[in-house]
């Protein structure tokens, strides 16, 4: 199989894929570089959504904070068989690959902070609810969930009868 041919396969995955890292990444370097010190907050809303400078050392939520060096690993894991299946799997619906591409995205994106700074940046902080401060990679990693889910649920597509 060539490198076109693989690529234009599933050509909605790569893209979704290496759009999502871009601004995922994009963002935590905004932040890094905007922000003085880690807690500072901007209210872009105030009381309901601020853009708030944070790490995160574990997983989602800070489940397993400080002690979770192998999460490292398992974006690394993730992102490779998600690549791989990509790559030599079958043909994908578009929605598919967009799915999986978005995770990837958010795999990718946390997992190369964590191989960098053994931490993610997080930033969004919608305070109205109480939420964790999370960032783009999550939000990507969630919207690739509910595109998978979309399409486990939905009626199957009849085929037309010849």
């Amino acid at each position: 199989m060539t490198l076109r041919h693989s690529l234009l396969k599933h050509r909605a995955f790569w893209l979704m894929a290496l759009l999502g890292l871009a601004l995922d990444q994009v963002t935590k370097y905004w932040v890094m570089h905007h922000f003085q010190q880690i807690g500072e907050t901007i209210p872009l809303m105030p009381g309901i959504f601020h853009f708030t400078y944070v790490v995160n050392t574990g997983a989602a939520f800070s489940l397993f904070a400080g002690g979770a060096d192998w999460l490292r690993w398992l974006s690394l894991l993730v992102s490779l068989g998600l690549m791989a299946y990509a790559w030599w799997g079958p043909k994908m619906a578009t929605l598919e690959q967009v799915g999986y591409g978005l995770i990837l995205s958010g795999a990718l994106g946390n997992g190369i902070c964590r191989f960098l700074y053994r931490h993610v940046v997080d930033f969004l902080d919608f305070r109205w609810i109480n939420f964790p401060v999370f960032n783009l990679a999550d939000v990507f990693i969630n919207i690739g969930i509910i595109c998978l889910l979309y399409l486990s649920f939905r009626p199957p597509v009849e085929q037309p009868r010849l």
